[in-house]
Formats: C-alpha cells, sequence, structure tokens
C-alpha cells in the first residue's frame, strides 16, 4: 500500500480481542503508530495521554457504546478523525453515526483492503485540513474581520474552533459589529468552504413568507405558487446557513427551525414528505436570547439548541485601539474606489473617532469614512470635515440643564444621523422597534 512511515497515529477500540489484533498488525503492517483500547475508558485513557490522528471504534461494547465515545472525540478533540467498525450493520446505525461526527463506517467482516482504503481516506482529509490552517493561519481577517485588540484577538481564537467542529454557532452582538463577517469566516475556513453560504435576514423577510424562503414550497401549495421551488435550506445543502436576526422569527417558525435543528429535514410547504438537508447553521442575533427567553418571545429548547458555541462580539467603543486601524482600512478601501489619492486623518480627528461612542459600531465608522473620502477635496481630514454630530456644540453642550425628553431625542437623532436615516437601523440600535421610534421622533403635542 506504500504507508511506509506516514507515523500517523490510530487509536482502536474494539471489545473483540480478535478484531482489535488483526487491525493492529494490519495498520502496523501499513505504518502506522497503533495504540489499541478493549472498551471506552481505556480509550479515554489513551487519549488523555497520546496526541491521536484517528479513533477507529466498535459500535456495540460493553458499559460504554462507541457512539458515546464519537460523541465524547468530537466534543473535546479539535483535530481528530472518526471511523467505526462494527458487526450490528444497519441503515440506522449508520445514520446514527454520521451524524454523531464519524467519517468512515465499516461493517464486519471487512476485508484489508476495505479498512486501509478507508484509513487513508480518512486521514486524507485531515491532512488537508491541517494543510489549509497553516496556509492561512489569519484567514478569518481576509473576510473583513480586522482588529488587534485582546477582545478582538479572542474572537480569532473562538473562529478558528469554530472551523474545525460542525456544531451550531450562535454570534452575538449590537448591530453593525460584524456578525456576518464572523459567520463567512467560520464557513470559508471550514471543510465546507466550496459549498454555498446562505446569509438570510429573518427580520427583513415577511411573516407570512419565511417558511416558504427557509424551507421552499411546491406548486399550487399557495396563491400565487405557479411552480415548486426550492428553499434557502435545500440552496445551503452541503453547505452553511447564516440565520441573521433569528430573535426576529416567530414561536411558530421556530417549532420548525427546532426540526431542521435536530432531524436536518424540511417540509416544503404543500408537500407531504421531509427532505433531508446536510446544512451548518449559524445564527445571529442583537438581543439578549436569554432574557428573550425569560420572556416568552424565544423558545428555550431552540435557545439551548443554539448555544452551543457562543461567539460575542464586542462593541466598536470597546475597541479602542482599534478604531484608527478600521479607520485608516477604510480610508484606502474608499480612496481607491475613488481613484483618490488616500487622504491622511489629522490627530485631533483620530482623538474624535477614539472617544466618540459608535452606537452604530463598525458599520458606521465605515460609513463616515466614506462619505469623509467623498466629500473632502484635500489630502487632510480635519474636525471641521465630519459630521456635525461628531463635533463639539455649544448648543448640545449645555449638559445637566436638559430634561430627559430632550436628552433621549437627541440621542435618537445622533442614531438616525449615524445610519443616514434609515429608521429600521436605528430602532435596531436603540433596542425599540419601528412603530416606537416613529412615537418618540413626533413633537410635544403632535399626533397622528
Amino acid at each position: 500500500m506504500g504507508h511506509e512511515q506516514v507515523n500517523e497515529r490510530i487509536l482502536v477500540v474494539d471489545d473483540a480481542a480478535t478484531t482489535l489484533e488483526m487491525v493492529r498488525r494490519n495498520l502496523e503492517g501499513a505504518g502506522y503508530q497503533v495504540y489499541t483500547a478493549s472498551g471506552v475508558e481505556a480509550a479515554l485513557s489513551v487519549l488523555a495521554e497520546v496526541p491521536v490522528d484517528l479513533v477507529i471504534t466498535d459500535l456495540k461494547m460493553p458499559v460504554i457504546g462507541g457512539l458515546d465515545l464519537v460523541r465524547h472525540v468530537r466534543e473535546n478533540f479539535k483535530n481528530i478523525e472518526v471511523m467505526m467498525i462494527t458487526g450490528y450493520a444497519s441503515i440506522e446505525g449508520a445514520v446514527a453515526a454520521v451524524k454523531s461526527g464519524v467519517d468512515e463506517y465499516l461493517a464486519k467482516p471487512f476485508t484489508d483492503v476495505e479498512l486501509l482504503g478507508a484509513v487513508v481516506r480518512t486521514l486524507e482529509k485531515l491532512r488537508e485540513r491541517r494543510a489549509l490552517a497553516a496556509a492561512h493561519p489569519s484567514a478569518p481577517s481576509s473576510f473583513g474581520l480586522l482588529g488587534r485588540s485582546r477582545s478582538m484577538e479572542q474572537v480569532y481564537a473562538l473562529v478558528a474552533r469554530a472551523t474545525a467542529t460542525t456544531a451550531t454557532v450562535l454570534i452575538t452582538g449590537e448591530s453593525g459589529t460584524g456578525k456576518e463577517l464572523v459567520a463567512r469566516a467560520i464557513h470559508y475556513n471550514s471543510d465546507r468552504a466550496a459549498a454555498p453560504f446562505v446569509p438570510v435576514n429573518c427580520g427583513g423577510i415577511p411573516e407570512g413568507l419565511l417558511e416558504s424562503e427557509l424551507f421552499g414550497h411546491m406548486k399550487g401549495a399557495f396563491t400565487g405558487a405557479t411552480e415548486s421551488r426550492a428553499g434557502f435550506f435545500q440552496t445551503a445543502d452541503g453547505g452553511s446557513i447564516f440565520l441573521d436576526e433569528i430573535s426576529e422569527t416567530s414561536l411558530a417558525m421556530q417549532v420548525k427551525l427546532l426540526r431542521v435543528l435536530e432531524n436536518r429535514e424540511v417540509t416544503m410547504v404543500g408537500a407531504s414528505k421531509t427532505r433531508h438537508v446536510d446544512v451548518r447553521i449559524l445564527a445571529a442575533t442583537n438581543k439578549d436570547l436569554s432574557a428573550q427567553v425569560a420572556r416568552g418571545a424565544f423558545r428555550d429548547d431552540l435557545y439551548f439548541r443554539l448555544n452551543v458555541l457562543v461567539i460575542a462580539l464586542p462593541p466598536l467603543r470597546d475597541r479602542g485601539e482599534d478604531i484608527a486601524l478600521l479607520a485608516q482600512h477604510f480610508l484606502a478601501r474608499y480612496a481607491r474606489d475613488a481613484a483618490k489619492e488616500t487622504p491622511k486623518l489629522s490627530p485631533e480627528v483620530l482623538d474624535v473617532l477614539s472617544s466618540y461612542n459608535w452606537p452604530g459600531n463598525v458599520r458606521e465608522l465605515q460609513n463616515v469614512i466614506q462619505r469623509l473620502v467623498i466629500m473632502t477635496d484635500g489630502d487632510n481630514i480635519d474636525v471641521p470635515d465630519l459630521p456635525s454630530l461628531m463635533r463639539f456644540s455649544a448648543y448640545r453642550g449645555h449638559g445637566v440643564q436638559r430634561t430627559l425628553a430632550e436628552v433621549e431625542q437627541q440621542h435618537i437623532q445622533n442614531v438616525l444621523a449615524s445610519v443616514k436615516g434609515n429608521k429600521t437601523r436605528a430602532a435596531a440600535i436603540l433596542g425599540i422597534d419601528r412603530k416606537t421610534l416613529r412615537e418618540k421622533l413626533k413633537a410635544p403635542g403632535e399626533s397622528d
């Protein structure tokens, strides 16, 4: 087979001594380092001491079964592949094994060629993933993530961890912090990178259409359904789906999403049969889902399903040392787009940018820099070039001599200015709905 000196470490786990010896002899003959264990407890001891590349485990074993070992490996180690062998082969067993994270599934009796072929295929996946990680050690930044602050370093570490698993990821953070960029970084640095990445803004699709958009519909399922059409989940088959603003879904839709998470099956509107989809779910929210659960606005079972690996993005105001870096990045980008020389930001401008609260986060900073590049003709950008809400105003500066209503109105106007009057985005930043925002924008005494 030509595997001399391959040196990968393989742990074989089986309570049948004859199978254990046969597999060990074949793998050692192919050049692998082989460790054996007659049960899961012994296997855990080996895993605690030896950096194993591949675990080959039996399915049926006394006390603790093979599926529990698979789950332990998947949830505690990033770079270990798993194969399963069993004398109790069945479709149900194979499906359970694959869902648990098994890469290859061999039914006893198997030949030496079948065993070694499965081992070669499995380890090749591991080599490719490690090669990709070595070739792109800072890959997340290539998808728009930028920053050197400690909080962002923690985000990069979590993104790297997420790319090495198939677990559901929940990305939290205020509007404008870059949640979709994180989702894209996870997808395009994972082994699903060649498959589709499908972003869905759950809050931007009317409730009556969301089910059809997500799961598809059959011809004639409702008025206007002149043909069958696949939904976003089918489009993302083999890849990842990004469910942004998942907190905006109704309780009824949350039940359907829970079913997809649990069974990886979708039912098209108007269909009687389910369809299997191989989709990794990445979800995002700018709200506190645990608080939503406590208020009965979000299902606790769906929350627990989503709350597997959480990446919390820090607001820009907590990333002081990153503001100048991001500003320079956007400055060069928009100057290039405008075919202009990159202007310079004065030290005073950098001071203002660093001290500003950034309610719209990175998106707001990006918009401000784009405006500066477009509106400034000279080579230097100074404080008078900044938007009025970022410059000192003696009128605004009369401090504590203002009512609470005046302070609230000023903050609302600042947020609206930061998003160029977009009321939907302003309401999201303020944590209120559009109706409440409209009411607060009315002049005192004004009515409909």
